[in-house]
């Protein structure tokens, strides 16, 4: 573990709040139809959640889960690229969201300011999940904050994510307040939840990954998106059992090829700053 990442989860540990123990993860995918890398990504998580794998069952224990995976169904029936049946997109009306026009937004909105009210839970993470079409590998976007505290703990996850994920690249990762994205989950739930709580979009790409020490980029499968997600709920274990959340001493002697599924990769660096040396660096922001 990195010092930077270390003294950012100090900071981090606190911030939780003693009396609101039960932490809250929400999960959303598919605002954007046409992403259906997006869908094997949560498939990952979901089923690694639901498995007997003992870094599952500590997660269990302790977090709570909230997954919507599929937040336009209208638009992906009809095989839509971006928008819903009434021609919306679905991830620029997160602030007024109709229950009319945009029924499963207005539907989870709700449900996430509910649980963001509810004293016996702490709203921590919000993850949209999207696709992108010119960038490699999986990064993420995040919010721009006064607190520079604030915006150093918010990096902690993503720094994890990118050390158990090979096709994670932290250098790809930015945060920004863009006025055109105001009306995103990222952007409009960061505003709304309070400053101990996360909200990312996580980008994968459509087409490659570059893996740290790679020349060579990798074609992305439904096997490897699903690894993805994977990873993604097993960083979890590790922001939580860092910040002292999760005290589980139970043995679990977690290898990475035991989520990953790549027994033959070598190397003791997995992911560690994987997609360094992609020469994709377009910028072509679209959560």
């Amino acid at each position: 573990m990195d010092g930077q990442v270390a003294v950012c989860l100090c900071a981090a540990a606190r911030h939780l709040s003693p009396e609101r123990e039960k932490k809250l993860v929400f999960l959303t995918a598919r605002v954007h139809p046409g992403e259906s890398p997006a869908s094997f990504i949560c498939q990952g998580v979901i089923d690694f959640l639901v498995s007997s794998h003992p870094v599952a069952q500590i997660l269990r224990d302790h977090v709570i889960f909230k997954i919507v995976p599929m937040l336009n169904p209208d638009g992906v029936y009809l095989g839509n690229y971006r928008c819903s049946l009434m021609g919306f997109d679905l991830n620029r009306h997160w602030q007024d969201p109709s229950p009319w026009a945009q029924p499963t937004l207005h539907a989870v909105k709700q449900l996430i300011v509910q649980m963001n009210q509810d004293p016996r839970v702490s709203l921590e993470f919000y993850i949209d999940v999207h696709a992108h079409s010119t960038m490699l590998n999986g990064f993420m976007y995040g919010n721009v904050f006064e607190d520079e505290e604030r915006v150093q703990r918010q990096a902690v996850f993503p720094r994890l994510l990118c050390q158990n994920a090979p096709d994670f690249s932290f250098s790809n990762t930015s945060f920004n307040r863009d006025m055109v994205k105001a009306g995103t989950g990222r952007r409009f739930l960061g505003g709304l939840l309070d400053d101990t709580s996360y909200c990312y979009t996580l980008e994968v790409s459509f087409y490659s990954y570059m893996a740290a020490g790679s020349t060579a980029p990798v074609p992305y499968t439904e096997e490897t998106y699903t690894k993805l997600g994977r990873n993604v709920a097993r960083t979890f274990l590790d922001y939580y059992k860092l910040n002292n959340h999760i005290k589980d001493n139970r043995p679990i002697h977690i290898h990475s090829s035991e989520v990953t599924g790549d027994s033959d990769r070598k190397g003791n660096g997995v992911g560690r700053g994987a997609g360094d040396r992609e020469t994709e660096r377009s910028r072509d922001v679209r959560p």
